[in-house]
């Protein structure tokens, strides 16, 4: 009896789990590091995920930042404020502006871009200094690196 409960067993797990191993590797997060290692206590996150935009259309890509105790944008010369920047090199890059939230001493920067295409293969994510009125973006602070956040299909 335990024999027969066994490759009962084996059979159920070899015919429908193959199901969930062929699954996205999506969603995804990757932490953002700073580059100066005198920024201690400045980091990152990055949310890589499918959205699926409305009027109805095909499924895209998006990506999300949030990003903790930057020092103010000015300090790094002239910049207003920070902007996402992700690419996949030698191939595509997008930049978006990341928006300050309203709290005391420092904010926490977010912002997100919803229409990529590509696929996220060795992606690299990063919070960039940005002046606004100039549109001319600067030095990375933070960075990650995105191997495996990509669809298998």
């Amino acid at each position: 009896m335990k024999k027969i409960v066994l490759v009962m067993l084996l059979l159920f797990v070899v015919i429908v789990y193959p199901n969930e191993t062929n699954a996205s590797k999506m969603p995804c997060n990757l932490t953002l590091e700073p580059l100066d290692k005198n920024l201690k206590n400045a980091k990152g996150m990055g949310l890589i995920y499918k959205v699926q935009l409305n009027p109805p259309s095909f499924e895209r890509t998006n990506i999300s930042i949030l990003a903790v105790h930057l020092p103010e944008p000015s300090s790094f010369g002239d910049y207003d404020s920070y902007e996402g920047f992700a690419s996949i090199p030698n191939e595509i890059s997008w930049r978006f502006k990341l928006y300050p939230t309203p709290e005391e001493d420092t904010p926490t920067w977010a912002g997100r871009f919803d229409l990529i295409t590509a696929k996220m293969r060795n992606a690299k994510v990063e919070v960039r200094l940005s002046n606004s009125k100039t549109k001319r973006l600067g030095q990375p602070i933070l960075r990650g690196t995105l191997k495996s956040c990509e669809e298998d299909n």
